[in-house]
């Protein structure tokens, strides 16, 4: 009894395997092309990545075929020219048929796979209400009619309602296809009307707001690798929305909603690749002065002490070196002491400054921006910043210029008052050769002038800024009375 059991066993294993086959194979006829190469490749974002290639043989026929299934998504077949391709879905049945012809590209054909007809169907359809809108559209434009106006209007939400309810449909009748979460991935929630009035307890004026957030991935997961093969306008494109409409702008909550995705992303090593690509690429260089907190977050947690197979010794290396230059000079953490020597120097640190508020600039005396700048910065400071209690302690780092150079920039300018100290060339080498950083890397000195702006206690309020906005943030303090 034990032997006939296992047999069956063995049996049914056999089926579940012939049933699922291993691999991809696609077989591809496509008209009228004879011995010559096509292409398969998917969507990955803006990037089109080509997977495979094979040869068409006299009868216009080629087998894509490989020994490990492909990862779903929406994939193409290019043209040999390799400037065209046609699209079609790949998910869990990977062995099918394509018959297409340049002739008759809307009637191309699908053997064996139902992913794709249902995509083929709801193409036609959206083509066939495409036509109609724009129709509609163009009738408007020209019609100086109120009545034919409104007329049109109507017709045209009317296709729009059409649209939204046939979408509904096929996602409810094929809830688990690929096209349904292509589908998903097109939509956003729709916001109910608040449940609430003004003048009932536990009314919620951010009720559209809260919502949106709570529902934004309804329906997709983020260990779902299928959505990094879509064009970038689809998912990449909603998680920037996402972060920018949805998301306060603090690094905390920035942070929190990373960790968020890239925990339920852990289980795809495909949205773990794209989403730290994209998040790397957004907080590089940083559009807000706090996002220097979310990068060095990011290297500390997904970079430091973790290798990535698709990321190469020199992405590695571009990303720990920028997050380095950051770590010393996040926002709100004190500043890094410096000790450089004045023009008769003395060595002067930058904590001796005792100030309401400090601002440090590094210049080059010969940088034409910085001969712009600074007597501008001078004037201000001696018309009204000394007096609110601002003491500048400026870096002059030799690049161009040299100490002579920077002398001569001091006396010409008249930067009495200053705390004028010198970064030289030997000073910098000094410190690297002894594994110690170099205050251009401290500072994260990339462009001349660089500005910052400190507390009393010498935390870094404001970074990289223009010096007209370093002054309004004084302003707005002195108004705010903080300190």
């Amino acid at each position: 009894m034990k032997n006939i059991l296992v047999f069956i066993g063995v049996l049914l294993l056999g089926s579940t395997l012939w049933a699922q086959k291993p691999g991809y194979e696609i077989k591809v006829t496509f008209k009228p092309f004879k011995n010559q190469y096509i292409y398969l490749g998917y969507y990955n974002g803006a990037q089109l990545p080509i997977k495979d290639s094979v040869k068409l043989n006299e009868n216009s026929e080629a087998v894509f075929k490989g020994a490990q299934a492909l990862g779903g998504g929406i994939y193409f077949i290019g043209y040999p020219s390799r400037d065209r391709f046609f699209e079609f879905l790949l998910d869990k049945d990977q062995h099918f048929s394509i018959i297409a012809d340049t002739m008759d590209m809307e009637h191309k054909k699908f053997i064996n796979s139902p992913d794709n007809d249902l995509f083929v169907a709801y193409q036609r359809v959206m083509t066939e209400k495409g036509i109609a809108r724009s129709l509609l559209t163009k009738r408007l434009a020209a019609t100086t009619s109120p009545n034919d106006s409104a007329a049109i209007h109507k017709s045209i939400a009317y296709i729009d309602s059409g649209i939204m309810v046939y979408r509904k449909e096929l996602i409810k009748k094929n809830p688990e296809s690929f096209l349904s979460l292509f589908l998903r991935l097109m939509s956003e929630p729709e916001v109910p009307e608040n449940p609430l009035t003004k003048d009932q307890p536990g009314y919620d004026s951010l009720f559209a707001y809260h919502y949106m957030k709570q529902h934004y991935w309804d329906g997709l997961n983020f260990w779902d690798g299928r959505l990094t093969r879509t064009p970038s306008v689809l998912f990449e494109d909603r998680v920037d929305k996402y972060f920018k409409t949805m998301v306060y702008y603090h690094p905390d909550s920035v942070i929190k909603e990373i960790d968020h995705m890239m925990a339920y992303a852990a289980a795809s090593e495909d949205m773990t690749k794209t989403l730290l690509l994209k998040f790397v690429n957004r907080y590089i260089r940083q559009q807000y002065m706090w996002e220097d907190a979310v990068f060095v977050h990011l290297y500390e947690k997904y970079f430091a002490n973790t290798t990535h197979n698709w990321l190469n010794e020199q992405g590695r290396k571009t990303i720990t070196d920028r997050a380095y230059s950051l770590m010393a000079n996040i926002m709100g953490k004190p500043a890094e002491n410096m000790i450089l020597p004045d023009k008769n120097g003395k060595k002067t640190e930058l904590y001796q400054v005792k100030a309401p508020y400090t601002m440090v600039i590094f210049y080059d005396p010969l940088c034409g921006h910085c001969k712009e700048v600074i007597p501008k910065i001078d004037s201000a400071y001696k018309a009204s910043l000394r007096a609110d209690g601002l003491q500048i302690y400026a870096v002059a780092k030799e690049a161009e210029g040299t100490k002579k150079d920077w002398l001569a920039f001091i006396e010409k300018n008249v930067l009495q008052g200053w705390q004028n100290v010198f970064y030289s060339k030997d000073e910098e080498k000094s410190r690297t050769d002894n594994g110690i950083p170099g205050y251009s890397q401290l500072y994260d000195v990339q462009s001349f002038p660089t500005i910052y702006l400190l507390d009393k206690d010498k935390r870094i309020i404001a970074k990289k800024l223009a010096w007209e906005q370093m002054i309004n943030i004084l302003e707005q303090r002195k108004k705010t009375g903080t300190n």
